[in-house]
């Protein structure tokens, strides 16, 4: 039995991997795509001052929270041995359909947001661990 639990992890693939998953909020919650559907779902005026505070703090959490999925995906990848593009685009998908979407979906359910906030917030955890994952698959 491995008494490594992490393994072989490439360290910096996890980073940049990480990075690239966060990186894709500034895109995915862009004015380009869907922040003004995502603001209105969500009832949200921009107008309001005590929008901006904390924003440092909720942006550093948010990395560690990527950060620690994509140690996840890594685990996965490392000890399924998984190499190229199609298994990581596999592993992104299983993930982010199985564990994130649903998660957020389930939780939707209950607080009654629209579904199509479901999808702009389940497909950008997707669309991400598929981008994390075939970083790491692909870098070894």
């Amino acid at each position: 039995m491995e008494s490594n639990f992490f393994g072989d992890i490439n360290w910096l693939a996890v980073f940049v991997a990480t990075l690239a998953y966060f990186t894709l909020g500034a895109i995915w919650y862009s004015k380009a795509l869907f922040a003004n559907r995502w603001i209105e779902y969500h009832n949200i005026k921009m107008d309001d001052p005590s929008l901006k505070k904390g924003v440092a703090a909720i942006m550093s959490l948010s990395f560690v929270w990527f950060l620690i999925i994509t140690i996840g995906l890594a685990l996965i990848v490392d000890r399924l041995g998984l190499n190229g593009v199609l298994p990581g685009i596999k592993l992104g998908l299983l993930t982010g359909i199985c564990f994130s979407f649903s998660a957020i979906s389930v939780t939707y359910l209950y607080v009654k947001k629209a579904p199509g906030l479901h999808l702009i917030d389940g497909m950008y955890h997707v669309v991400g661990q598929i981008l994390a994952s075939v970083i790491l698959c692909i870098w070894q």
